[in-house]
Parts: structure tokens; sequence; C-alpha cells
């Protein structure tokens, strides 16, 4: 049973900047009042003048393996809803190829030995060939299958795995990957901060058209520090902003890029194992683009490509608006 949790706020002096106060927001847990963990902001490499020390905890009633696997099963038989009467036939008609093809070996004993009313050793054989072949091209059939619906089990469970997964929206709230299915199309962004502040930049020009197509970016800074994201789509602040359709757009990147994990260290252990499955370097930036339903569409090296994301994700609204959610693009 996980224990309630407090956030006390502690300033502290910085010695970089003896004018300014760092805020230290802690997580403590109330029986035994110590932190639990640390982040520490940090901007550019540098200790920067006003920071902020965030402390969480590992979830206490996250799911356990075999929950996530039998939901991964259960979701696998969703996807491929014949797959299970397919091997239950195969299973059968090996079981009814090695019968037949064991009544043929007696029988081909018995006419080998020249036996009354034994039958023909070459149609015996020929008979005996067909079972044994039945038996082989069934297995290879279901054995083709079962590696099929392994594979896709594994995967599926990396995505439960991920679904569990938390974040932060805006620094105020905190939810769940999976509580966001059906609203967002998510992206992670994992990187270096100037990795994470260069997609941010290159995301501008396409802001209104990934904003309609219901994409949200969740950015991780591997590296610890905190990328610097100012609006790149116009060159003043808000306060400064007087035109509505700039302020507008301002907005709708805000909101773009208002996702950030929390409880880091098992998003670190989940992208790490992403990585070298698919044999990609730890310190690799990389992105992974999920659909609608949470299952993820695709990944690579390197920037998200914006471009191809409003190419090929339909708008939510508009008469194509929810039909293609589960066909919504490769990458």
């Amino acid at each position: 049973m996980a224990l309630p949790f407090c956030m006390p706020t502690i300033f502290l002096q910085n010695s970089c900047a003896p004018s300014s106060r760092l805020r230290l927001n802690v997580l403590v847990n109330p029986r035994f009042l110590k932190p639990l963990g640390f982040i520490q902001n940090k901007s550019n490499g540098k200790q920067a003048g006003a920071g902020v020390v965030r402390c969480f905890a590992s979830p206490g009633n996250r799911p356990t393996s075999a929950e996530i696997t039998s939901a991964a099963k259960i979701r696998s038989e969703v996807l491929s809803p014949f797959r299970s009467v397919r091997m239950f036939f195969y299973l059968a008609f090996m079981a009814s190829g090695g019968l037949g093809g064991l009544i043929a070996l007696t029988r081909l004993i018995a006419a080998l030995k020249n036996a009354p009313n034994a039958g023909s050793t070459p149609e015996i054989l020929m008979g005996f060939g067909i079972d044994l072949a039945a038996v082989f091209l069934f297995a290879f059939l279901y054995t083709r299958d079962l590696k099929a619906q392994k594979v896709q089990v594994a995967k599926l469970s990396r995505e439960e795995t991920l679904a569990n997964l938390k974040l932060e929206v805006d620094g105020k709230r905190v939810v769940s990957i999976s509580q966001l299915r059906g609203f967002a199309r998510l992206v992670i962004v994992a990187g270096p901060a100037t990795f994470i502040e260069e997609a941010f930049k290159y995301s501008g020009p396409f802001t209104n058209d990934l904003f309609d197509r219901g994409v949200r970016v969740v950015y991780y800074a591997t590296d610890g520090l905190v990328p610097n994201l100012q609006a790149s789509t116009v060159d003043t602040s808000l306060n400064e902003v007087k035109d509505d359709e700039q302020l507008s757009l301002i907005k709708k990147q805000k909101s773009l890029w208002q996702l950030t994990p929390l409880y880091t260290s098992e998003w670190s252990k989940w992208l790490n194992e992403q990585k070298s499955m698919a044999k990609v370097p730890e310190e690799k930036p990389v992105y992974i683009s999920l659909r609608m339903d949470g299952r993820v569409r695709g990944s690579g090296v390197g920037y998200p490509p914006w471009n191809a994301f409003v190419a090929q994700l339909p708008p939510l609204k508009g008469m194509w608006g929810g039909v293609l959610d589960g066909m919504d693009g490769r990458i």
C-alpha cells in the first residue's frame, strides 16, 4: 500500500548568485521524513540563477509484471482474434496426421512381413508419406504462429509498461500514459537538453498542424539538464505579444510541449531496454511516436520528422476524425 506524501518547499541561498534563491521541492515520506530522490534543474550545462530541485519517489501501487503480461495477452487476443482458433486446428490436424501415420506404420510393417490382407506396400507408403507431410506442415504453421504470438505479447508488454509510466502535465497534474489513450498521439523525445531544444525549434513551423492532429510531446532530458523551451515561432514574450494569432500560436506550442516524465529512473530503464533491443547506443538521442490507442507507431534515432507527422496523421476534427485512429502512419 502506498504511503501518503507531502511536498514542502525549501528555499536555499544560491552561492552563484547571492541575490537569488534556489527553490527546493522535496517529496517526503511522512513516516521516515527524508527525501526519496532528486533531479536538479540546470540550464545549458551551468548552474541556473534560480533552479528547481524536484524530489519524487517511485509509486507504490504500480502493476506487477504478471498483471502487465496478462493485459498484454488480452490485447494480443483482441488484435489477432483468429490466431488461437488457427493454433487449435493446427494441433488437431497434427494429432490426426500423427494417428494416421502410426496406423500406416503398423500396416507397413505387416506388409513387409507378407501378412495376409496387409495391403499394397506402395499404397501404404504413399499414405504414410502424406500423413508425415501433414504433421510437418501443421507443426511448421503452429510454430510460426506461436513465435508471432510471443513476439506480439512481448511488444505489447513493453507498451503496457510504457502505459503505466507517469507524466507531469505543465508541472501541475500527474497522469499515466494510459490515461491519454484516445485523446492524444504522444511523441517521446529523449536526449540531451540541447537536442530537445533543437527538436522544439524544428517543430515550430508545424505547431498548428501538429496541435490539430492531437500530437503532444513528452520530452526527457537524459543529461539531467532542463531544456530552455521558449516559443520559437515568435520573437516576443507573452507580455509583449499584441497579435491574437501570435498569442494563440504560443499557447498551442506550450500545450504541445507541456508533458514531462515523472519517476525518471523508470523512464530511463524503459528507454534503455528499447535501445538495447534495437541495438542503439544508450547515448544516442531518439524519438518514439505512439498511436492514438497507445501502441507504438514508430521510432528512430535523431529528430522527430514533424513534417511527416503532419502529412500522415489525420486531424482530430473533420470528416476523418476518429476513422483512421488505428492506421495513422508508420513513423
